[in-house]
């Protein structure tokens, strides 16, 4: 069973664990990770739960007694009710529902407790994995946007998926 807590300072050895690893962080715009990189990702993402109009929720994951990787909701708009998910996972919890279990947790948060009424994510189109774990959510494939990253090997295009409150809500609890 995976479950998700608020990250914590102290969370940050476990961040770098995948953070700083090159397989891990392949399809990002970010790292591999310094120790100092980290660290100040931490910092930001944890002070982010202290403003009063709280628009980034970053969880740490933990599975089998582990940190193994974390989950993140963005408000992208809280006129249009609109959010983003992401997430990562350590590669030695790779195709173990990590993933899965992760993205929604982050759905039925954005949904439930924020009332969001759509929620999207994006994945390098290289990242099967991932590709695949968004339809597992539910999400719906939007198309491709072209060139929204410039990555370590040149520019990265992005597959769009995005789920409505009404699908999320109607769709089989046991999908997963």
């Amino acid at each position: 069973m995976v479950t998700l807590r608020k990250l914590a300072l102290n969370d940050w050895q476990a961040v770098h664990s995948w953070a700083s690893l090159e397989e891990a962080c392949r399809y990002q715009p970010w790292g591999p990770n310094t120790e100092d990189q980290t660290r100040a990702f931490v910092q930001t993402a944890v002070e982010a739960w202290s403003h009063a109009h709280q628009q980034r929720f970053v969880y740490i994951a933990r599975f089998e007694n582990e940190l193994v990787g974390m989950g993140e909701l963005r408000i992208r708009s809280r006129r249009h009710r609109q959010g983003e998910i992401a997430y990562i996972v350590h590669p030695r919890a790779w195709g173990r529902g990590v993933g899965t279990a992760i993205g929604q947790e982050l759905l039925s948060r954005g949904f439930g407790k924020l009332g969001l009424h759509r929620i999207y994510a994006t994945c390098d189109p290289r990242n099967r994995a991932s590709f695949r774990l968004l339809g597992k959510l539910g999400m719906t494939y939007e198309g491709r946007h072209r060139h929204t990253a410039l990555i370590r090997d040149g520019w990265r295009d992005s597959e769009m998926f995005s789920i409505l409150e009404a699908e999320w809500r109607s769709s089989p609890s046991d999908r997963l």
